[in-house]
């Protein structure tokens, strides 16, 4: 387990997937990059497929046929070793025979986007952080998976609890841009307790009150630090590549946080990302101490 493998065509199955995550991955890529070769590549097929099932719930077309092509997708996953002209499943398949990988968490994940074909709103927040364990926390667990640290258990429910918090920014971060696709995530509850409605104004942004939706962000955004807290946790428990790695991703997702509970009006007209340079300097911290 955690060698490169020697499996005939399989290097090309992981290129493929090496690919996709140097072009869709963004945040995740700057952690993934501080693993080692073997781990590197399980992550990166773990992620392709997890993009593969993302790209299908927000893609163009019809919920039907949404909803037809996640079921396909979930049989395939069910159905691994009958899996023969498709370079990211047989990446896949790959690494489960060599990691000790959770998968029907990737059942999760297709429940979330199932999910996402017709629920376009949630009234608590416990409604929302099961939506937010189905899709992210999901992927958090199947990190560990690859990780594959001594105390495998342990490391289940922190992992879950980052995978949230990461959830949590990236709906703080897409306010605007969820509410053109028709979608809010935040619980009612929440927006009924700081009046607001993320209603959009005739320019396309959003258009809640300064005060009430800065009020509502940095509410929002403490939330999401808590779940950080609980999740940061799981780093004494792997080794320190791995550390390293989660380190970065958590890291340049808190940083994004903290820029928008600063700044709330960020959300208000544009989607807000961190620069090249902070997240290199994210990573540099977490590969030299491990910390966020």
């Amino acid at each position: 387990m955690g060698t490169v493998s020697q499996a005939p065509g399989i290097e090309s199955a992981y290129a493929e997937c090496r690919g996709i995550t140097q072009r869709e991955a963004r945040n995740f890529f700057y952690g993934i990059a501080l693993l080692p070769r073997a781990k590197r590549d399980a992550l990166s097929a773990v992620y392709a497929t997890a993009r593969r099932i993302d790209d299908i719930g927000d893609g163009e077309g019809e919920p039907a046929a949404k909803l037809a092509a996640l079921a396909e997708t979930e049989r395939s996953l069910h159905h691994l070793d009958d899996v023969d002209d498709d370079p990211v499943l047989m990446a896949l398949r790959d690494v489960v025979r060599r990691f000790p990988l959770p998968l029907a968490a990737f059942d999760e994940i297709i429940e979330g986007c199932r999910a996402d074909q017709s629920v376009t709103r949630y009234q608590t927040f416990g409604q929302l952080a099961h939506y937010c364990r189905c899709v992210a926390g999901s992927v958090g667990r199947l990190s560990v998976g690859v990780y594959a640290p001594a105390a495998l258990e342990r490391c289940w429910a922190p992992a879950d609890a980052l995978g949230v918090a990461l959830q949590l920014t990236n709906i703080l971060r897409d306010l605007r841009e969820d509410r053109h696709a028709g979608r809010v995530y935040l619980p009612a509850e929440d927006l009924d307790r700081f009046g607001c409605r993320l209603q959009l104004d005739e320019d396309g942004d959003l258009a809640d009150p300064p005060q009430r939706l800065a009020s509502l962000v940095r509410f929002e955004a403490a939330r999401a630090e808590q779940w950080y807290r609980r999740g940061v946790t799981l780093l004494p428990m792997l080794d320190r590549r791995s550390a390293a790695c989660t380190a970065a991703m958590a890291g340049i997702y808190r940083r994004l946080l903290a820029t928008l509970a600063a700044d709330p009006e960020l959300v208000r007209r544009r989607r807000t990302s961190l620069p090249s340079r902070s997240k290199l300097a994210v990573a540099a911290r977490a590969l030299a101490t491990g910390a966020t």
